[in-house]
């Protein structure tokens, strides 16, 4: 597989803040180190989970740079470039080339309804810009556009985007990728619930931030499924899909952000408009994790 730089579990750090609503870098490469040395495959900032359209151009910049200088080198990382134009997206993906990533993740964000040449047109666009390999990452219900496996079919006749991570929900997109395509289509995970499904739908790796509260268990599925043990991994699978749901279902950086600050982590501040969980979810996410934990 040329140029495909992941396999595995895929960890999202957040990105935390202060009380004066500056990221808190120092904890921010605190969380990304404890991903690396509980065994994340790969590193992924600025996604759904990091508040990427959140931050400001010089935020993102610096969390680029904090992610690949903590990580230095031992596991590859992602860093999400997307944005609304194409020309900041541009200047995204060649600031993250230039920082040292091993590849970009890229959602069309859209304010406007695109059309799938401009989608196409967009990707292409940040490919002949850069030399490293491109994510394609579809998640509609955050960027506001559902490519359709038609569409990332066209994606992948674009040299540098050799990677596509799903995130709808709907297995059979992974199915239709992997019918279509063959071996050759490397695609990810993008949907906690559906891990033990996507990976026996073929995907290559498993994009999470599940990683930040039960590492142990992500990276024990994919154990159990490299050694193509089925019982094993629907036994660790189910030990797990009540809080992947939960987080999901809650939000990714507010129930990151709680579970921390249940297991007794520091975790730091959500950016506004996000508020932490409420105290009925926090008790129940609590229940949750700790009946894991135990």
């Amino acid at each position: 597989m040329k140029n495909v730089p992941f396999k595995g579990i895929i960890a999202y750090p957040i990105t935390p803040f202060d009380e004066n609503d500056t990221i808190n870098l120092p904890l921010f490469r605190n969380m990304v180190e404890k991903l690396v040395v509980t065994g994340s495959h790969g590193i992924a900032s600025l996604g759904s989970a990091g508040v990427m359209p959140y931050l400001s151009d010089d935020e993102k910049e610096a969390v680029t740079e904090a992610t690949i200088q903590q990580v230095n080198r031992r596991i590859p990382t992602l860093i999400g470039v997307s944005n609304l134009t194409t020309e900041r997206t541009v200047h995204h993906a060649q600031f993250a080339e230039k920082a040292g990533a091993d590849a970009v993740m890229i959602i069309p964000m859209s304010y406007w309804k695109l059309t799938d040449d401009e989608i196409v047109a967009h990707y292409d666009a940040v490919a002949k810009k850069i030399s490293i390999p491109i994510m394609a990452y579809n998640n509609p219900a955050t960027g506001g556009v559902d490519m359709s496996p038609v569409l990332l079919k066209r994606l992948l006749e674009i040299p540098n985007v050799t990677m596509i991570k799903e995130s709808t929900g709907d297995i059979q997109r992974m199915h239709f990728l992997r019918k279509e395509l063959g071996e050759d289509v490397t695609f990810y995970n993008g949907s906690n619930p559906l891990a033990l499904a996507a990976f026996a739908a073929g995907a290559r790796g498993w994009c999470t931030a599940a990683p930040n509260l039960i590492p142990e268990l992500n990276l024990d599925l994919y154990k159990a499924i490299e050694k193509n043990q089925l019982a094993e991994a629907q036994n660790v699978f189910y030990k797990q899909v009540e809080l992947l749901k939960f987080i999901v279902a809650k939000g990714l950086p507010r129930a990151v952000k709680a579970g921390l600050d249940i297991l007794g982590e520091e975790s730091g501040h959500l950016r506004k408009p996000l508020k932490p969980l409420t105290e009925k979810e926090f008790e129940e996410f609590r229940k949750i994790l700790i009946g894991i934990k135990n």
